[in-house]
């Protein structure tokens, strides 16, 4: 199981040890033609039938809670009749926008580049990690980028779908785009390993663990640390929806904070393991894959997400919530990178208040 706080300083030890313009025009799609029916009275249970939830990521260590939440009932119990979860990689905005997906598991950045420059009916409703994980990996006996002005004259291995993220990096740190060579990659870091680039974006969760166990001393540039401290793996759904569907979204998030406590309260071998089986019947389905998830990868991704999701003010305030101060960096970090935004234009944070209000149960997600 993991712990927090004045128990993360010992599972950080153990880690150490161990289309938017087009998808616009489509937003009218995102109707009530598509709204789940509620319960007939209050005395009848909840039924929401079928929603679609877009992945940010393959479905590794970063959907436990996710994972949880279908294994153990919470989605049934919610009044669900299925919550498809997509495998990415995709920001979900224009599957938000199109009505493809009702919710979509994304970034701030991504999601704000599309409010502030294309006036998309978006907002982020709660968030799984506190700080984002997005870094630019170097190894440290080659490109060694250590600090942003590091990058200028670099070869940099950037994802088509994390083009905006690093985008606001370049932004953030006063860098333009003409100084760096931008290097169109896919998500296996062979490429940095091999040399054919000098840094490579990446999470600090994922492809960082991967190269350092492939016996790489390597170096991180942080977004978080570096202009960037914004949120990230965050739950969004268009404005329509929001208004549409308040007691849905209320029901999804709680069946999510109860899957996500599992990740904190189980052992870590369970954990590891229902990855494991979720990652396996999404590769036999045909989803992307990266061949067999190592077991030992997967359990330092699990304690490293640990420490973005739990913070002292989760501990305080609940899984998935958003302070105000938390707010303002965010929108400071976007700010920083071209998109000025008020909080209410990228955030609406009324249903996860709610929800620990109704529920302080739910507030104690450590063992």
């Amino acid at each position: 199981m993991l712990h927090t706080h004045s128990r993360r300083a010992r599972r950080a030890a153990t880690l150490l040890a161990t289309a938017a313009a087009a998808a616009l025009a489509l937003s009218a799609c995102a109707s009530s033609s598509s709204e789940p029916a509620a319960s007939g009275s209050p005395d009848e249970a909840a039924s929401y039938g079928e929603i679609s939830v877009q992945y940010s990521w393959i479905k590794n260590e970063e959907f436990a809670g996710e994972f949880y939440a279908y294994d153990e009932g919470y989605y049934d119990e919610a009044g669900f009749d299925d919550v498809i979860g997509i495998a990415g990689p995709d920001t979900g905005v224009a599957k938000l926008l199109s009505g493809t997906v009702q919710v979509a598991l994304t970034d701030a950045a991504s999601v704000g580049a599309a409010v502030a420059e294309q006036d998309a009916p978006l907002k982020i409703v709660a968030t799984t990690f506190q700080k984002n994980p997005f870094t630019i990996l170097s190894l440290a006996d080659g490109g060694n980028i250590a600090t942003p002005q590091d990058l200028i004259g670099k070869k940099i291995g950037v994802q088509d779908s994390n083009a905006s993220v690093f985008a606001a990096l370049l932004n953030a740190n006063g860098i333009d785009a003409s100084e760096v060579e931008i290097v169109p990659v896919d998500f296996d870091p062979t490429p940095l390993m091999e040399g054919q680039v000098d840094g490579f974006m990446a999470y600090l969760t994922n492809e960082a663990i991967t190269v350092e166990m492939a016996g790489h001393e390597v170096t991180n540039l942080a977004y978080a640390d570096n202009g960037l401290p914004y949120v990230a793996e965050s739950f969004a759904v268009t404005d329509q929806y929001l208004a549409e569907n308040p007691e849905l979204i209320k029901a999804f998030l709680i069946a999510e904070i109860k899957g996500w406590t599992h990740t904190f309260t189980e052992p870590i071998d369970d954990t590891v393991a229902k990855v494991i089986e979720h990652y396996n019947a999404s590769a036999a389905a045909g989803d992307l894959t990266f061949g067999d998830l190592d077991p030992a990868k997967t359990a330092a991704g699990i304690e490293a997400q640990a420490l973005l999701i739990s913070t002292e003010e989760t501990e305080a305030n609940g899984l998935f919530t958003i302070s105000d101060e938390l707010k303002e960096q965010t929108l400071a970090s976007l700010s920083a990178s071209g998109w000025d935004l008020e909080a209410d234009q990228l955030f609406d944070t009324t249903i996860i208040d709610e929800i620990y209000a109704e529920n302080p149960d739910l507030l104690d997600y450590l063992p």
